[in-house]
């Protein structure tokens, strides 16, 4: 597979002592046939000539973009130079929720995550291009995507994580162009049932995926997480499961992120 990359932004951030280097990245979709916004964080002791590092995938929520991340927890750029890994931000859509949509054959982000930009990533930097090198986490929208992702291509990610995600979708047919994705519900429950996260714990076997996800008490979300942990639970799915307080925002994200990577680094470490 062919895709064209352009690196449009290289510099190197002076609002900390140790300076990850941030290049935008755009990729050119074969499947969607649009270019693709990506944010790349290096850590400041990145080399393509030396080790080879691994790679977090960090989705945003519902009605943001590639740029969420780093504009709204730059702390971020610090966390890559802590952990010695590469983030990359990708661009979901507004509301794509990470499917190849059965019912838009414009909307093809799985593919797009899980193939096309993953493939450009390992070929532009140094990377450990395999699963023991590879995690993914998001928020919100992206918690789901990030689960959605992992459960399906388990040869691709070794290791997931969600921050109040959306697992269960079916409780809000109206919400966030779900149905623009995926049908109304009505007429095609199908998808609706063989696309929301908390229908795909069949997938998972054993510790084969490193998985970490958590939500507030506060949180809309609340209910799905804590039926996915009493499922997974169920299934003898080993996970790390965290509840407390705290509703859907940036201030909860924003301590969130902080555990995922160290749970992250950690794997990456074995």
């Amino acid at each position: 597979m062919k895709l064209k990359l352009i690196l449009l932004l290289l510099f190197c951030s002076t609002l900390f002592a140790n300076a990850s280097q941030i290049d935008t990245v755009f990729v050119e979709s074969e499947s969607m046939t649009k270019s693709i916004s990506n944010i790349v964080i290096l850590p400041d002791s990145y080399s393509a000539q030396k080790e080879s590092y691994p790679v977090l995938y960090l989705l945003h929520g519902a009605g943001g973009n590639h740029t969420d991340w780093i504009s709204k927890v730059p702390a971020i750029k610090e966390y890559a130079d802590q952990y010695n890994m590469i983030i990359v931000c990708p661009d979901g859509n507004a509301t794509s929720w990470y499917f190849d949509s059965p019912v838009d054959e414009k909307m093809r982000y799985e593919t797009y995550l899980s193939k096309e930009l993953i493939n450009i990533i390992d070929n532009t930097y140094n990377t450990i291009a395999t699963k023991s090198g590879r995690a993914i986490t998001g928020l919100s929208m992206g918690g789901h995507g990030a689960f959605y992702l992992a459960f399906r291509h388990q040869n691709v990610w070794g290791a997931a994580g969600s921050m109040s995600g959306g697992v269960d979708i079916r409780p809000f047919p109206k919400n966030w162009d779900l149905s623009k994705r995926l049908g109304d519900y009505a007429e095609y429950k199908d998808n609706w049932e063989d696309n929301t996260v908390i229908n795909m714990v069949y997938k998972l076997k054993g510790d084969g995926l490193k998985l970490i996800f958590d939500c507030g008490v506060d949180d809309f979300f609340y209910d799905a997480n804590k039926r996915l942990h009493v499922k997974l639970v169920e299934r003898n799915i080993p996970h790390d499961y965290t509840e407390r307080p705290g509703g859907h925002s940036w201030d909860y994200w924003a301590n969130s992120i902080k555990y995922h990577l160290l749970f992250f680094s950690d794997y990456f470490k074995i």
